[in-house]
């Protein structure tokens, strides 16, 4: 068994539990076609749903679907092995209980263990539903199903992976030592891995807030991790709903983490640019460093972070995380990670550049983004000066500052000022530094300053662009490309193209409006989508305390919907609160937070809503451009959090 973080690609996310034999051979042929195999993906892992719907014969053996698999799985396993690949399994360590878990090998540990290693299985993934079902101690028996493996018949290595994903208050108000919080305190004896929270999505469906949730839970104990055995933040999840940005930080972060990189996706379909963010060959040499460290944090949790991992030749990898929406230009020094001297070679693991530092590490970092730094001490003649470009960002609208942490919001109409910063952090200076400013057709563009001639060693200039945005400006979303260029002596001129994203606002609304019914600039909901006119999930009508209200919007903490309203609107009217559909899943859970906020300013808060509370909202909307409907999920996580925005009537 490898010291590294095993590689792979699992069922659940992609295919959900209704594959069969000739499906999951074309996953193993693609794993190999694409490229993936051979960066390291090797492991092909059956989860939940390859069981028979009798998941035992009269003797007690366990049997796959005889459907989907005829044959049996042998044969598959076979074709796996064909193809230079691994293969891996999935069970539960509590007993079968029909409803509630489609396969359990409780009270069968060392047949079930057996009968892996015969059908020449390499991985086994060990749940806990079942395990918590039947109030079992997850340490006590993980530990008998690690012997067993280890036990088994045909002295087959077989790697385990620990997946208790019992926390609260998702699951429910368990004790800590039954949680996957706790795997951290006994796992590393006797696992290869295991599950450091709850899953990171559902199937066919991951979320960047839950991949940041699960990063920071697995984070909490680094300290257990080490060559050949590793904490696991659950699963990569290209294509299931994050940005490309958002999973290429998703990969960023696992990377650093020393985590397991399993493929939650369906390779058959993914596109060429996920498929290179997977195999991009100096971030997987991180994640699979010999070292096995796992990164930690420098410095406060916050919007944006330092993340340092040693390295196993001495260098360290960062990361310059931004959580928020909007782009930063985000700096760390040597000394934070640990470095000591005056020279340092950073190489951008992303885009491959490779510069010099004198001791101050930047990076323009997109909303939602992360940048990847390789760091090592340098020596011999200098090389060329690390200088970072920032991303085009809108500091003011209509000679208004912009809120800070979200997309920029333009109207036609309106003038902007942007300002793009360029640091350099090298040991040389540059000359003649320039910017070139690319809006959309038809939009005006002005430089506000000049550029000075040289930009010395630990110095920063600051471009300034007026931008006129014109009356036909198409409601949507938008880029701004800036390029910055300057002369190094010895290397010619170089340039550096970064972008921002932002939008051009829809019509503001006009009259007595419903503002459910008006078009959004953009919505977010923590599980599933905003729904209008309906509660979100089941689609039933928004229900609060009983009483059934006719419009409104539904959404799952954490969430915010965003209106332009353009200085149009007076007044904003709604009901706040939890919907009655809390009361059908259980006690667990059903708090949450509501905030008005216009541009930037607090003009509502709730403070904390249970199920039993709402909370009328009636506030002044003068001189309010852009509106936004938060909710929080009031500091517990957003188990069974279904909020609404009841009524939103608004005079525009």
């Amino acid at each position: 068994m490898s010291p590294t973080p095993y590689q792979g690609w699992n069922t659940y996310y992609g295919l959900g539990g209704n594959f069969s034999h000739e499906s999951v051979k074309e996953v193993a042929d693609a794993l190999v076609s694409r490229g993936l195999a051979r960066a390291g993906y090797d492991i092909v892992w059956l989860d939940a749903g390859w069981q028979d719907p009798q998941p035992r014969t009269a003797a007690g053996d366990l049997q796959a679907d005889r459907t989907r698999f005829p044959n049996g799985l042998k044969p598959l396993v076979d074709y796996i092995h064909a193809k230079g690949l691994r293969a891996g399994i999935y069970t539960d360590a509590g007993p079968h209980i029909p409803g509630k878990c489609g396969v359990g090998s409780g009270g069968y540990y060392q047949r079930d263990a057996d009968q892996f290693a015969a059908w020449e299985f390499d991985a086994v993934k060990v749940d806990f539903v079942c395990g918590i079902v039947a109030n079992l101690d997850p340490k006590t028996v993980f530990t008998e199903f690690a012997q067993a493996l280890r036990n088994n018949a045909s002295d087959r290595p077989i790697i385990f992976n620990l997946c208790n994903p019992v926390t609260s208050p998702d699951w429910g108000n368990y004790p800590e030592e039954q949680q996957a919080t706790y795997s951290w305190s006994y796992a590393p004896k006797i696992a290869q891995s295991w599950r450091t929270y709850t899953a990171v999505g559902f199937q066919r469906s991951i979320k960047f807030k839950d991949v940041l949730r699960n990063y920071d839970a697995n984070a909490r104990h680094p300290e257990a991790a080490g060559p050949g055995h590793f904490n696991d933040p659950d699963y990569l999840g290209p294509q299931l709903g994050m940005t490309d940005e958002e999973f290429r930080t998703q990969m960023t972060l696992w990377s650093v983490a020393a985590a397991p990189l399993v493929i939650g996706s369906d390779v058959r379909k993914l596109s060429q640019a996920s498929v290179d963010v997977l195999t991009d060959p100096d971030v997987l040499a991180i994640n699979q460093d010999p070292a096995g460290v796992q990164a930690v944090r420098v410095g406060p949790a916050r919007a944006t972070e330092t993340w340092v991992k040693p390295l196993a030749d001495g260098g360290r990898a960062v990361v310059l995380l931004n959580r928020g929406e909007s782009a930063k230009l985000l700096t760390a020094e040597a000394s934070w990670l640990g470095l000591s001297g005056s020279r340092f070679t950073v190489k951008n693991a992303w885009t491959d550049q490779v510069t010099e530092s004198a001791g101050t590490i930047s990076a323009a970092v997109a909303g939602h983004g992360a940048a990847l730094l390789r760091i090592s001490p340098a020596d011999g003649k200098p090389g060329v000066p690390h200088v970072t470009a920032g991303l085009p960002e809108v500091t003011e609208v209509g000679g208004v500052a912009t809120p800070d942490g979200s997309v920029p919001v333009l109207a036609g109409g309106d003038e902007a000022r942007v300002e793009i910063v360029a640091r350099n952090d090298g040991l040389l200076p540059v000359f003649t530094p320039q910017l070139a400013l690319v809006a959309p057709a038809g939009w005006a563009v002005r430089a506000l300053n000049d550029a000075p001639q040289v930009l010395p060693p630990g110095r920063a200039v600051t471009f300034a662009v007026a931008l006129d945005v014109p009356n036909s400006a198409v409601a949507g979303d938008a880029l701004l490309s800036a390029t910055t260029s300057y002369d190094v002596r010895g290397h010619g001129r170089l340039q550096q193209t970064t972008r921002s994203a932002l939008v051009i606002a829809p019509a503001p609304p006009h009259g007595e409006v419903v503002l459910s019914h008006h078009s959004w600039i953009s919505a977010t909901s923590g599980w599933m989508q905003p729904t209008i006119d309906r509660s979100v999930g089941g689609g039933s009508p928004i229900k609060m305390l009983g009483q059934v209200y006719p419009v409104g919007i539904g959404v799952a903490s954490p969430s915010t919907v965003r209106y332009y309203l353009g200085d149009r609107c007076s007044r904003l009217t709604a009901v706040v609160g939890l919907d009655d559909a809390v009361r059908n899943v259980g006690p667990e859970g059903a708090t949450a937070t509501f905030e008005v906020i216009g541009d930037g300013r607090v003009l509502f808060a709730s403070g904390v809503l249970t199920r039993d509370d709402i909370r009328h909202v009636d506030v002044d909307l003068t001189g309010v451009r852009v509106l936004e409907l938060v909710v929080g999920d009031a500091g517990d996580g957003g188990y069974n959090d279904r909020a609404n925005w009841a009524g939103l009537n608004a005079s525009c």
